[in-house]
C-alpha cells in the first residue's frame, strides 16, 4: 500500500511505485518564453479530428420559392435565370400561373425539373415546378395560398413577383439575415426598378418618380431600426413558423386572405402582432417591375393608398377590422399627413397667384426661391443614396419640375383613393389596375378635371362676386397662413436633407 508523505515544500510526495517527473521546460532565447515536448499521438489525433470536423455536415436551412406568375410571359424567363443564378439558390421553386392568357406557362416550362449550377460556395441543385391552376378567383392571394401549401413544411418560404429579378447574393443576404435571429419573421429586400430598357419620355419619367419614391421609402425604413412596415411581396423571405404562428392566432387557414387590397400589408401587421420583427434588409437587392404609363400608375397607387386606409382607418368593414395604432402603421400615417400638407400648399400657391394677379398685387420677393431650393437638396439626398443611381436620377432631383410633377401625379392617386374610400365604391382594383395595364380607362384624368371645375368656379366667384376690397382682405389673411405653412414644411425638409444615412444604400 503506498502512502503520501509531505515534502519540505508542504506538497505531498508520492511513495511507492515511481513514476518518471516531467522534463524541466527548455527555455529559449526570450524570457518566459517555452517549448514544449510534442506527442506524436496527440498530434496524429488533431489532424484526424479536424478532418473529421470538417466533414460533419453543417445544417443548412431550406427554402422554398414561390412565383405567382399573372401574364407574366416578357419577364418570367428572366426571373427564374435570375434565381439561377444565385449564390445560394433556393431548395425548390414553384411557378404559380394563374389566370393567365399569355405564353407564360410554356416559357416557364422551359425550366421544369431538377436544374444544377456551380456556384462560388459550389454546386448547388434545385427543382422548378410549373402550376397552371387555370382561373382563379382569388387571384394573386390565391396563387400565393396554394404555394405556401406546397412549402409550409420548410424552413423559410420566399415569395417572388413574375417581374421581379434579384441581384446574385440576394437571397443569400436573406437567408443569412433571418435565420441569424429567431425573432424576425419575414424580410424584405430592398427595391428598385430597372430604367435600362425604355422607350419613350413619358416611361422614363414616370421610372424616374417611382425610382425616387421607391428610394425614399426604402431609407426611411432603413434608418428606423430597418423596421419594414409592408413586406413586399415582389421579394420578401418569410418563417414558415411565423407564418403557421398567424394562422392560429387570426384562425385563418391561409396565410394571405383577400379581405384587403393589399394582402401583403395585411400579412405584415398579423406577423408583427403574433410578435415577431419585421425588417427590410441591408444588403439584399431587387428590381421589380415598374408602371411606365399614367393609367398603370395610377391603378397600382390608388390600389395600394386604398388598401393603406382601409387598414388605418378605425370601424369593421366585413372582414377587415382598421388598426389605426398598430405600429406598422405609423409610416403611413406620416405619409398620408404629408401629402395632405402637399396638397394644401400647392393648391392655395396656385389659387392665391392667380388671385393676386388678378388685382396686380403681385409682388415677388426673393425668400420663395428656399422652398424649391430646400426640395432640390432633399431630392438630390435621396438620388445620392441610391445603389444605381444614374445621370437621369440626378436630373429628375435637380430639374426641379420633373419631380413637381410627379408629385402632382401622386397628388391625384392620393385623392381617388381617398375618394373611392368614403363613397364605399365595391369595385375589383386588382381588376382596374389589370385594365389599366392593357390601356384601357380614364379614371386617371378625374382629380385633375375636379381641380380645373374647382379653379373655374373660385375664379368665377372672385371675380364676379368678390368687391376688390373683400379680394384684398382675403389676400391679406390667406397669404400669411400660407407662409407659416411652408416654413415649416421647408424646416421638415431641410432637417431631413441633413439626416445622416449612417452607410445604408437604397
Amino acid at each position: 500500500m503506498n502512502a503520501n508523505h509531505m515534502g519540505p515544500d508542504g506538497v505531498p510526495h508520492a511513495t511507492g511505485a515511481a513514476y518518471p517527473a516531467p522534463p524541466p521546460p527548455t527555455a529559449t532565447a526570450g524570457e518566459n518564453e517555452y517549448v514544449r515536448t510534442a506527442d506524436p499521438g496527440l498530434s496524429d489525433y488533431e489532424t484526424q479530428f479536424l478532418d473529421e470536423l470538417e466533414d460533419v455536415p453543417t445544417y443548412r436551412p431550406t427554402v422554398g420559392c414561390i412565383i405567382p406568375a399573372y401574364n407574366e410571359a416578357e419577364t418570367i424567363a428572366g426571373v427564374l435565370d435570375s434565381l439561377l443564378q444565385q449564390t445560394r439558390i433556393p431548395d425548390v421553386i414553384h411557378v404559380i400561373i394563374n389566370n393567365t392568357s399569355d405564353d407564360s406557362v410554356e416559357i416557364a416550362s422551359h425550366y421544369a425539373g431538377p436544374q444544377t449550377r456551380m456556384t462560388p460556395t459550389g454546386e448547388q441543385s434545385t427543382i422548378i415546378y410549373v402550376h397552371d391552376i387555370g382561373k382563379n378567383p382569388d387571384k394573386k392571394v390565391g396563387a400565393l395560398n396554394y404555394g405556401y401549401s406546397l412549402v409550409e413544411q420548410m424552413d423559410y418560404l420566399l415569395g417572388v413577383d413574375g417581374d421581379t429579378t434579384p441581384e446574385p447574393d440576394a437571397v443569400q443576404h436573406l437567408v443569412d439575415e433571418i435565420s441569424s435571429d429567431d425573432r424576425i419573421g419575414g424580410i424584405s429586400a430592398i427595391y428598385s426598378i430597372d430604367d435600362s430598357a425604355l422607350d419613350g419620355w413619358m416611361a422614363k419619367f414616370l421610372i424616374a418618380g417611382q425610382r425616387a419614391q421607391f428610394a425614399a421609402f426604402n431609407m426611411q425604413n432603413l434608418l428606423k431600426g430597418r423596421n419594414m412596415a409592408v413586406l413586399g411581396g415582389q421579394f420578401s423571405i418569410f418563417s414558415t413558423q411565423a407564418l403557421r404562428d398567424v394562422l392560429r392566432d387570426s384562425h385563418q387557414r391561409t396565410p394571405w386572405v383577400n379581405d384587403s387590397e393589399v394582402e401583403d400589408s395585411l400579412l405584415s401587421l398579423q406577423i408583427k402582432s403574433a410578435g415577431y420583427l419585421t425588417k427590410i434588409s441591408a444588403r439584399a437587392r431587387a428590381h421589380v417591375g415598374g408602371m411606365d404609363t399614367l393609367r398603370s400608375l395610377d391603378a397600382q397607387q390608388v390600389k395600394w393608398n386604398f388598401g393603406a386606409i382601409d387598414l388605418m382607418w378605425p370601424g369593421q368593414r366585413g372582414d377587415t377590422k382598421g388598426q389605426p395604432f398598430h405600429p406598422n402603421l405609423r409610416l403611413r400615417w406620416f405619409e398620408h399627413m404629408s401629402m395632405v400638407i402637399n396638397i394644401t400648399t400647392r393648391t392655395l400657391f396656385v389659387l392665391l397667384l392667380a388671385g393676386s394677379l388678378n388685382i396686380h398685387a403681385f409682388v415677388f420677393s426673393p425668400w420663395w426661391l428656399i422652398p424649391p431650393l430646400a426640395a432640390v437638396w432633399l431630392n438630390f439626398r435621396v438620388a445620392r443614396s441610391m445603389e444605381f443611381a444614374n445621370k437621369r436620377d440626378y436630373l429628375f432631383a435637380l430639374l426641379v419640375v420633373p419631380a413637381e410633377a410627379y408629385m402632382v401625379i401622386r397628388m391625384g392617386h392620393f385623392v381617388r383613393a381617398w375618394l373611392k374610400f368614403f363613397s364605399r365604391q365595391q369595385t375589383d382594383n386588382w381588376a382596374a389596375q389589370a385594365k389599366a395595364e392593357r390601356g384601357k380607362g380614364i379614371a386617371w384624368l378625374y382629380p385633375y378635371a375636379a381641380f380645373l371645375v374647382l379653379f373655374v368656379v373660385t375664379a368665377a366667384i372672385w371675380t364676379q362676386l368678390l368687391p376688390i376690397p373683400l379680394r384684398s382682405d382675403i389676400l391679406a389673411v390667406c397669404w400669411p397662413i400660407l407662409g407659416v405653412i411652408t416654413v415649416l414644411q421647408t424646416a421638415w425638409m431641410i432637417l431631413k436633407a441633413m439626416k445622416r444615412y449612417r452607410g445604408f444604400k437604397a
